[in-house]
Formats: C-alpha cells, structure tokens, sequence
C-alpha cells in the first residue's frame, strides 16, 4: 500500500481562507463576502489585506447572495461564506434563481459542514447539502479532504468561470495530500491501487478510508482507494475503469444517504458496469449535539465500519 504521512492535523476551513488569500493576490476581480461569520469561515486575512474587497452582509445570508450574484454580473468572481446549514438550506431560493438559474460566477464557500461542526448540534449542521447543490444545474460541487487540498481546490475555483459549491469543515484533521498540488475540478484522485474492492471516499472519509486500507492490506485484501473531491461533475471514466478492476465497490461519506457521494456513484455503476456496493454514510438521520469525534464513531463514519462494508461488498461478487 502506497505510505502517507499526515503532517500535522489542520482545519480545512483554514485550507479555504489561505487559497482565497492567494486567489485574491493574483486576481483582483475576487470580493469576499461573509454574512456574521468571517473569522469562522477563516475570510479575515483577505479582509485585513483587501479591505475594500469584501464585505460583512451580517445574518442576511440570502441578501449576500443577491448581492452577490449582482457584483458577478459586473465581471466579479465572487466567494460568499457562511456555516454550511445557512448558505444552502437557508438561502437556497437566491441560489437557485439568482446564481445556478443564472449562471453567475459566484463560489458558495461552507464551512462547518456535516455532523463534524460538533456541539452546536442539529440545527447547526447539515447532512444534506452535497444533495440540495448537486440537484441545481450546472453546480459544481467540490468536497475536498484536508488543508492542502482545500487550498488548492479554493484556487482552482477562484480560475473556473460558473458557479461552485465548495465544502470544508471546522475540526483539525490530517493533512496528508501534497502542498504544492494542482487541484484539476472533475477529476478523481487515485490514493492506492488495488484490484479486489475499490473504495471511494470524500472529505473526511478519504484519511478513514486509507486507515481502512491498511487494515484490509493486513487480511489479505488489496484495496484501491478514490478521492472523490469533485462530486459533481464525477469523473465517470475513473469510477468505471476501477470497479472494473476490482468488482466491488465502497462509498464513505460525511453526509447522508440521499442525494450524496454513493447516489452518484451507484448511478454511474447501474448504467456501465454494475458491482456489489455497500455504503457508509449518515444513513437519514439529523445530526446531534457532541464532538467531531464522538458524533463521527456514533454515525459509524470511521475506518472500521468502512472495511466491514469492504469485506460485505467482496463477499457479494
């Protein structure tokens, strides 16, 4: 199994405002807007260094979005942060409408998302976010897997001309992906070969999923492992060429059934090349109050859970 190292345990949120800083420094078409929430979504360094390039919307997350679909038409590339929850759900009318209807270069920046937000419990996290931006059309959405991917994803998006749903979270988590990679929008990333089930991760789930490869490689098992990190567009030709190696397949998401990671990759399977899956997931479930920790082990999102789907997806070929 290919080795990687987790070189200290980082936000993604983090990866999110230092690749919106750099963004910013090559482009001077980018604004930042932040509806209350800047030092959360990690806006405040861009806001220090170009203060006349963002604003504070306060708690008026569907104004900002208004606002800034307006500003794109002008020829701005526009990053509009808040909580996940309140920059999907909350607002998702404006979105629709005014930037996917449209198709307005505004990148929907979330931060806090899933069950990973922690204590602030249910009302505060969402499950079902990747489902609501993936049913607009023409909506990229981008879930990267640690700090040094998220940067990079950041800086990608801030280059592609359309709208885009980018998804990080708020717990340190290992950052393991190379630093100076160059984040390619719709293509998946191959983290280990192996020819008898494939797993296919995103965000969070993608260092689980190498855990759970190496505990696979210890039974016997070779494992391939796919970071997802574009969800939409998937990268179809890598979904099919793998399960076609391997004959079985895992999904690992921070996110619920409906509408996430395995509706995508099932999807593409039932049509070119159908293999047993299993998924691990957030099942149809709110999420709760506790930490990262404890609520992830609680909704069995974790390496263990994902080598017992493995060895159930093997078991069914």
């Amino acid at each position: 199994m290919k080795e990687y190292t987790n070189s200290g345990n980082k936000d993604t949120r983090s990866g999110f405002g230092a690749g919106l800083l750099e963004a910013g420094r090559r482009d001077s078409s980018i604004i930042a807007m932040a509806a209350d929430l800047a030092g959360s979504v990690k806006m405040s360094a861009f806001a220090k260094e170009f203060p006349d390039r963002f604003f504070q919307c306060g708690i008026a997350e569907a104004n900002m979005i208004g606002v800034a679909a307006g500003l794109a038409i002008t020829g701005k590339t526009v990053f509009a942060g808040s909580f996940a929850e309140f920059v999907t759900g909350r607002v998702y009318d404006q979105i629709r409408q005014e930037v996917a209807y449209g198709n307005t270069n505004v990148k929907i920046c979330a931060s806090h998302a899933g069950i990973t937000l922690g204590e602030d419990g249910a009302t505060h996290q969402t499950m079902e976010d990747i489902a609501l931006m993936r049913a607009l059309p023409g909506m990229v959405v981008i879930n990267p897997c640690d700090y040094n991917q998220t940067k990079a994803a950041t800086m990608a998006a801030a280059e592609y001309v359309g709208p885009v749903y980018l998804r990080f979270g708020r717990p340190a988590v290992p950052n393991f992906t190379p630093e100076d990679q160059k984040f390619e929008i719709g293509k998946a990333v191959m983290m280990n070969e192996g020819s008898d089930v494939t797993i296919f991760a995103t965000g969070h789930l993608v260092w689980e999923a190498l855990l759970a490869c190496k505990e696979l490689e210890r039974q016997g098992i070779s494992a391939e492992v796919i970071d997802i990190a574009t969800i939409k567009p998937i990268d179809r030709d890598a979904v099919i060429a793998s399960v076609r190696k391997t004959g079985a397949a895992v999904t690992a998401e921070e996110h619920n059934t409906a509408g996430g990671l395995c509706e995508v990759i099932c999807t593409v399977l039932v049509l070119n090349c159908p293999v047993p899956v299993e998924i691990v997931s957030g099942g149809d479930r709110f999420g709760q109050s506790g930490s990262p920790a404890e609520l992830m082990a609680a909704y069995g999102l974790d390496a263990a859970n994902i080598v017992k789907a493995a060895l159930k997806a093997i078991s069914r070929k």
